[in-house]
């Protein structure tokens, strides 16, 4: 909070996300008194998350290819003008059930696109080592938001109506477009120009896929988030048949998870000093485990009350090193789309736990699958050792541009390929071992950057030569390989690799065209 901009943005998507909340309760008592089904009713909350999902790779794409300050700016636009015109359409009273679901599913687009940029400018905004923190405190933004503005938004509804809730949501959006519209960020400048959408959707999934030390980060939160999520799922029956609470207790026991999370963000700090991020997941998980034992085996109020603080506190403690890592191991060339398919990850990871574990509750009871929820979180740590937390390293994410670009005889366009590079090498014998094992860490750099095929051959009549072949889509993206997407630890492996057949002199590289033009 120390930094200005970082602070003025929190405090002002803290406003927004209430005013969001705000909306939902609005557009679902609205579709009440419109005499909606059902099934219309419950589609309000899925018009509003399921925009996330269709959205979240191209919007990442986006953040990437776009200045990403612009892009928001252009979201919060879109979900001001869709709040003001819901709010329009239903004081003139033109306002109907589909058009309400559809003006609503506008507003998740808006937020869609919105999400992936918005965690890719926390390095942006702090210091490399706070961002697991920043990542904490914005989740104990959703919380917060997540607490007050449903009620708020009731007794809005309650004293001046539905379209209240939609005037003042629009109202909220004014603060952030406001404080991102001041914020002078430096614009990249990209010699080779943006990059096609389809291909950095494509380029996006390729990294991840090549990208041990995310891959590990993902799946961690897809073992936490799986049994985790199962709390917010069944606490409702719980509390509602196990515990005999109406909604004001309901709403007393959700602000326990609230303080758990605000106490959480305090005490990240003070833990990540004197650990890793590893073991405030492990911790996290362990602390979330036995508060769901507690909420199964323990028939009292009280004691609930005392474990959702604890289960609060763990959650922030988990996602805050998630989040923070999967931003913090990525570059800036891929960051917009490596944490649209995190939070493709999380969310879906919470969708689907939502699912079985509510399966489970009307099957076996609230506790019973609180119980299951517990085994299962501990069962998860097992991952902690197969899919370790990196630690974040500047190594991994600043860029450094190869020294000279191919020079060619035969200069293609841009947009002409495939591509093949050979890149021969002579290795004395002695270092043929060391040299496949470096190589191996070069091939997953070339795949990370752009490369869709890569490997390495051994000359049957002289063993001690080695080639390297990598195909890309365009020489266009070769030239991105140079220039845009290589970081220090790519070039480090490239020159650990170099170093071994240094002796005969450096490799030799070809560049081959596809013979045949469209």
């Amino acid at each position: 909070m120390r930094h200005p901009l970082y602070r003025a943005l929190w405090i002002a998507q803290l406003v927004s996300n209430i005013g969001t909340w705000m909306q939902v309760v609005g557009a679902q008592w609205l579709m009440g008194s419109l005499r909606g089904t059902a099934l219309e009713v419950a589609l309000v909350q899925a018009a509003v998350t399921l925009p996330v999902f269709l959205v979240a790779l191209p919007a990442g794409a986006l953040g990437d290819i776009l200045d990403r300050r612009r892009l928001l700016l252009v979201s919060h636009a879109l979900m001001l003008a869709v709040a003001a015109l819901l709010a329009v359409l239903t004081f003139s009273g033109a306002i109907s059930p589909w058009l309400l679901l559809g003006m609503t599913f506008a507003m998740g687009l808006g937020q869609g696109l919105s999400v992936p940029s918005w965690q890719a400018i926390l390095p942006e905004l702090v210091d490399r080592p706070e961002i697991p923190l920043a990542a904490g405190l914005s989740a104990v933004n959703n919380n917060l938001a997540r607490a007050v503005g449903p009620a708020l938004g009731g007794a809005v509804v309650a004293a001046a109506g539905p379209g209240w809730t939609f005037a003042l949501n629009a109202v909220s959006f004014l603060g952030t477009a406001g404080v991102i519209a001041r914020w002078r960020r430096p614009r990249a400048e990209r010699v080779l120009g943006p990059e096609h959408i389809v291909a950095a959707m494509r380029t996006g999934v390729a990294y991840v896929r090549h990208a041990p030390q995310l891959r590990a980060v993902f799946a961690r939160a897809a073992l936490f988030v799986v049994f985790a999520g199962a709390l917010w799922a069944v606490l409702p029956v719980l509390v509602r048949e196990d515990l005999g609470l109406g909604s004001g207790g309901y709403g007393l026991l959700l602000g326990d998870v609230g303080l758990g999370a605000v106490l959480g963000a305090i005490g990240v700090a003070r833990v990540r000093a004197v650990r890793s991020n590893d073991e405030l997941v492990v911790a996290a998980s362990a602390a979330l485990a036995a508060a769901c034992a507690i909420c199964a085996l323990v028939p009292s109020t009280a004691a609930v009350a005392v474990a959702l603080v604890v289960a609060g506190a763990a959650w922030i403690g988990a996602t805050s090193a998630l989040n923070g890592t999967a931003i913090a191991v990525l570059p800036s060339w891929v960051r917009s789309r490596g944490a649209a398919l995190y939070t493709l990850v999380f969310q879906g990871g919470q969708a689907l736990g939502a699912i079985v574990w509510g399966v489970a509750t009307q099957f076996a009871g609230a506790r019973a699958a609180l119980g299951m929820v517990a085994g299962g979180l501990l069962v998860g740590l097992a991952g902690a050792r197969r899919w370790r937390m990196p630690e974040t390293s500047d190594a991994t994410v600043v860029l450094r541009p190869w020294p000279v670009e191919p020079a060619l005889r035969l200069v293609p366009a841009p947009d002409r390929g495939p591509v093949l590079v050979l890149v021969e090498y002579r290795v004395p014998p002695e270092h043929h071992d060391q040299f496949r094992e470096r190589m191996h860490e070069v091939g997953r750099a070339r795949r990370r950057t752009g490369a869709e095929q890569w490997g390495l051959f051994q000359d049957g009549v002289d063993p001690d030569v080695f080639v390297e072949t990598f195909v890309v889509a365009t020489w266009q993206e070769h030239l991105r390989q140079h220039g845009e997407r290589s970081t220090v630890a790519d070039r480090d492996a490239q020159a650990e690799a170099a170093a071994l057949a240094a002796a005969s002199g450096p490799p030799r590289v070809r560049h081959l065209l596809f013979a045949y033009e469209d």
